[in-house]
């Protein structure tokens, strides 16, 4: 029964080849225990807060397509397809998910329905599975949910939403090297590596995840204090990055990419002395023109929609004069998924030269492939 914490990872630098390993995608969604008796169905996260209001069509896929009494590990997502018609992960639609009013997650329910992947077996029937290892979780849990993908064998045209899912896996260790490489043109997050002689260990790092890890040379636009931050000691608490896109007319048009926040506290005194000469007024800054509004398809920092009332975006402007260098696993839309690792500044790199040209994009691929192929 809830709260119930999940296993978790460890970051490899790469898939381990080694026996006695079981390989499988790792999910960019909301971590997710289900818990089902019955007519009664729990969806909590990976700190146990409750999911369930949110996601009244995956309850519903979980009465119709899971067994009576059962304990998973899994994730929610969102797959919406694109101009091409591939469907790929959206963790933003997802996330908008989380939303205080009945009607609109009814609304969205509807309009972006999530589906759940499972990928663990803690429960089953009156036998708990939690002390087993994990190759006996896996066939159990195939037993279990195998119907799920031999119903969609062969299909690839269908709404992935309001559906449970089985992951795959396999222990073949290139495979999982192609997976790794294929799999996040759907917006696939890497790799998970589970010991096959490992129980189920809630809130231990038993599992390994390999992830992608990419550089690019950004703009320096702002700063956020940190929330322990004073005035009589002030510490920065993230940069605020940009790249240059062409508006209309051709000109050069800084676009928000994401965030660096992991510093020292030390480093992070450093920086408020480090970046003062380049604080400027707003209205001087690429980003002024956003300044107080409401409406933003750019979600410039500092303004304000029906997701963030409340909250406090203020930020510190600079001068677009400094470029430095970041690390990042992969984008979402036209920004970093993730939180950007500082790795160096670029004094010989010219602000308005740092493009989107630089980033590598994956080969789109068709999530639906992953769910209901061989997906080789």
């Amino acid at each position: 029964m809830p709260p119930f914490q999940p296993m978790l990872a460890t970051s490899a630098p790469r898939v381990p080849i080694k026996d006695g390993m079981s390989f499988e995608p790792k999910w960019d969604g909301f971590r997710c225990i289900v818990f089902r008796d019955g007519d009664e169905v729990e969806l909590t996260s990976r700190n146990t807060k409750p999911l369930t209001r949110y996601f009244p069509e995956v309850v519903e896929a979980i009465k119709r397509d899971l067994p009576e009494r059962i304990v998973l590990d899994g994730e929610l997502f969102v797959a919406r397809p694109g101009a091409d018609g591939r469907q790929r992960l959206e963790f933003d639609a997802l996330s908008e998910r989380i939303h205080p009013a009945k009607s609109r997650v009814q609304m969205l329910s509807e309009a972006t329905p999530a589906g759940f992947v499972a990928f663990d077996l803690l429960a089953l029937g009156d036998d708990s599975y939690v002390e087993r290892p994990f190759a006996e979780r896996r066939t159990a849990l195939e037993g279990a949910l195998g119907h799920l993908q031999e119903e969609l064998a062969g299909r690839t045209q269908l709404d992935l939403g309001a559906r449970c899912h089985l992951t795959r896996t396999t222990t073949d260790p290139e495979l999982a090297e192609e997976w790794f490489t294929v799999f996040e043109g759907a917006g696939l997050d890497g790799v998970i590596a589970k010991p096959l002689d490992a129980a189920y260990t809630p809130n231990k790092r038993t599992m390994l995840k390999i992830k992608h890890v990419r550089t690019a040379d950004v703009v320096l636009a702002g700063y956020r204090e940190h929330k322990t931050s004073t005035p009589e000691k002030p510490l920065l608490g993230s940069l605020l990055l940009g790249l240059y896109t062409e508006d209309e007319s051709g000109a050069p048009q800084l676009q928000h990419i994401g965030v660096a926040a992991s510093f020292t506290a030390a480093r992070r005194a450093e920086l408020m002395d480090e970046l003062a000469d380049l604080v400027c007024r707003i209205d001087e800054h690429p980003w002024g023109a956003w300044a107080g509004a409401i409406a933003n398809p750019d979600r410039i920092p500092g303004t304000q929609s029906r997701w963030s009332a409340g909250k406090d975006l203020s930020f510190t402007p600079l001068r677009p004069e400094r470029v430095l260098e970041v690390k990042y696993d992969h984008m979402e839309g036209a920004r970093f998924r993730h939180t950007a690792q500082f790795q160096r500044w670029r004094p010989d790199r010219d602000p308005v030269s740092c493009g989107y040209d630089q980033l590598e994009e994956p080969v789109r691929y068709d999530l639906a492939r992953i769910l209901t192929s061989d997906a080789k």
